[in-house]
C-alpha cells in the first residue's frame, strides 16, 4: 500500500509555479510510477484540500558528461493540481424528496512544502 508520502515526493517551486498557486494549480514531483487517481487521493489525504483535477506529465533523462564518463539523468514525472478555491457543501437527495446537506471541511490552499511562503 502506498501513502501519500511515496506518491507526492516534492514541490516544485519556481516563478512560474508560485504564480500559478494563486489560481489553484501547484506543482510536484510524484513518482514514476503513480496514476492520476492516486496523485489525486494522495493530496486531498496530505492537505485536506479538493482536488478538481490532475495533469501529469512525463520528462525523460539527460544526456550528462563528467569528463570522459556519460551518463543519464534520472527520469521524472510532474503533477499540476488544480484545487477548488471556493468548496461548496454536497447536497443529496433522500428517498421522500428530503434534500441532506454534507459539508466537509476543506482547505482553499496548501501551505506544506514551502508552499504560501
Amino acid at each position: 500500500m502506498k501513502t501519500p508520502q511515496d506518491i507526492i515526493l516534492k514541490p516544485i517551486i519556481t516563478e512560474q509555479s508560485m504564480e500559478e498557486t494563486m489560481r489553484g494549480k501547484y506543482t510536484f514531483v510524484v513518482a514514476k510510477n503513480a496514476t492520476k487517481t492516486e496523485i489525486k487521493k494522495a493530496c486531498e489525504d496530505m492537505f485536506e484540500v479538493k482536488v478538481l483535477k490532475v495533469n501529469t506529465m512525463h520528462f525523460a533523462g539527460k544526456m550528462r558528461r563528467m569528463g570522459k564518463n556519460k551518463g543519464r539523468t534520472a527520469s521524472w514525472k510532474k503533477a499540476v493540481i488544480t484545487i477548488d478555491l471556493d468548496p461548496q457543501p454536497e447536497e443529496y437527495m433522500l428517498p421522500g424528496g428530503k434534500v441532506e446537506t454534507k459539508s466537509k471541511r476543506y482547505k482553499t490552499e496548501i501551505t506544506e512544502f514551502g508552499f504560501g511562503q
